[in-house]
């Protein structure tokens, strides 16, 4: 194990003279309640109360478990995070923004056919009727995907190529900022970013994408056999080296996006575990919805004509699942071997939410020291508080609320008299408290 987790207490040894259990350990290394009396923040501990308990349970372990207990780790943070709603959420605006694009990349193609004279576009589109046989069944190509590159390329406009442009990166950087919120919140690191930067990073993550995908979507549809129909003079160098460009591209990007998303830069190494499962994930997606395609799309299904957007976004759905799974494991090896930089900078932000804490205490006494000076009863002031401590039914906050916003003058005294006996808890303090039986 590494020497960070020296930092932790084992679990349950004869404690020296100098030595606590982590129980008894403040939550970040702090004096504890002598800190809150002065109103600053409790002592810098560069990790924190739950980070050291969930090191505490890596140490003096059989290494055979290690892979569970990650495994347990990683489910928990799913879970918590909501990855699959948030994949969802994902998913969503990557479709959203997938007709604006092809509408884009349309009428771009077809501004360079008309100014070069070329038929770039009837060639592209041959070109996908092509890749989509490999998918899809003759019958699959004929009744699904021809109809659909037919109406985009007749309706490819010059003028709608700014406009289509303009919406799928607003779109698609929207689903790549969900990625990075997630994972940032992962880490314990949310706050470490201004929302402009993080907008920003996630337009520039999605730019690289697009680029990242133009080469490995086609590559991964269309196998190295068909590519290589296209261009044979490069099938001696590139056949040995296909499927392990295709693969470090993939790996890469998803590397860098996990590395780029953390508000502090960390080993870009450390971050490959999470890539490599993510990409597993995705193959078995991927093959998962290569049968679903062709039972689904190609036969009777109660879809009808939305079979393949529906197609389409689970793919997308499982793709982003796929990411945040990988996201989930990167940010629980790191609570467990956690890099110097984001250790500090969890030990931070816990600091900042202790002195924000602090400052809610101290707001909260000075005030009731105010109320105290101004005469003002402590049992009103408080029993709004109480009443949402209490479970109490909705008419009777209602008269209580009534009789709060009286200042306790003795005006809903009627109500007073139909409580019955819960009429002497809440004139207790009150000038009038003997009065409301009469």
């Amino acid at each position: 194990m590494p020497a960070t987790l020296g930092a932790v207490a084992t679990e349950k040894p004869s404690p020296g003279p100098d030595q606590r259990d982590d129980d008894e350990r403040p939550p970040s290394g702090g004096p504890g309640p002598a800190g809150e009396a002065d109103g600053e923040p409790s002592g810098a501990s560069a990790v924190s109360g739950e980070e050291g308990l969930r090191r505490a349970r890596y140490r003096d372990i059989p290494k055979a478990k290690v892979l569970w207990l990650l495994l347990k780790d990683t489910a928990t943070s799913c879970s918590q995070h909501r990855v699959i709603g948030l994949a969802a959420e994902s998913a969503f605006f990557t479709l959203l923004s997938l007709p604006p694009l092809l509408l884009g990349l349309v009428g771009l193609l077809s501004s360079l056919d008309a100014v070069a004279g070329t038929n770039t576009l009837e060639w592209v589109r041959l070109q996908i009727l092509d890749a989509s046989s490999l998918l899809l069944s003759e019958r699959g190509v004929e009744d699904v995907v021809r109809p659909l590159i037919d109406d985009l390329v007749q309706g490819a406009r010059p003028d709608i190529m700014s406009i289509g442009f303009i919406v799928a990166l607003w779109s698609g950087s929207r689903a790549v900022n969900v990625f990075v919120g997630t994972i940032t919140v992962m880490y314990g690191l949310d706050g470490h970013r201004n929302p402009a930067a993080t907008r920003l990073l996630a337009f520039t993550m999605y730019v690289i994408s697009l680029v990242v995908g133009a080469i490995v979507v086609p590559a991964l549809a269309i196998g190295p056999d068909l590519m290589f129909t296209w261009v044979p003079q490069l099938e001696p160098v590139m056949r040995p080296l296909y499927w392990p460009v295709v693969v470090a591209l993939c790996v890469g990007f998803l590397t860098t996006l996990y590395h780029v998303a953390v508000p502090v830069r960390s080993p870009w190494r450390e971050d490959l575990p999470g890539a490599l499962v993510a990409l597993g994930i995705w193959a078995a997606c991927a093959w998962g919805m290569r049968v679903y395609l062709r039972t689904t799309v190609e036969g009777q299904s109660i879809y009808g004509s939305l079979a393949v957007p529906v197609a389409i976004l689970l793919w997308l759905g499982l793709s982003a699942f796929a990411v945040l799974v990988g996201a989930a494991l990167n940010a629980a090896l790191d609570r467990v071997w956690p890099a110097a930089t984001t250790a500090a900078a969890r030990a931070e932000t816990d600091r900042a939410r202790e002195a924000a804490l602090l400052a809610v205490r101290k707001a909260i006494r000075e005030r009731r020291t105010r109320a105290d000076k101004e005469g003002v009863e402590e049992s009103d002031s408080n029993r709004f508080a109480r009443l949402l401590a209490e479970s109490l039914s909705p008419a009777e906050l209602r008269r209580q609320i009534k009789r709060l916003r009286s200042g306790g003058n003795g005006t809903e005294r009627g109500d007073d008299r139909d409580a019955g006996t819960d009429h002497e808890e809440t004139d207790h303090g009150g000038g009038d408290g003997g009065t409301g039986d009469g």
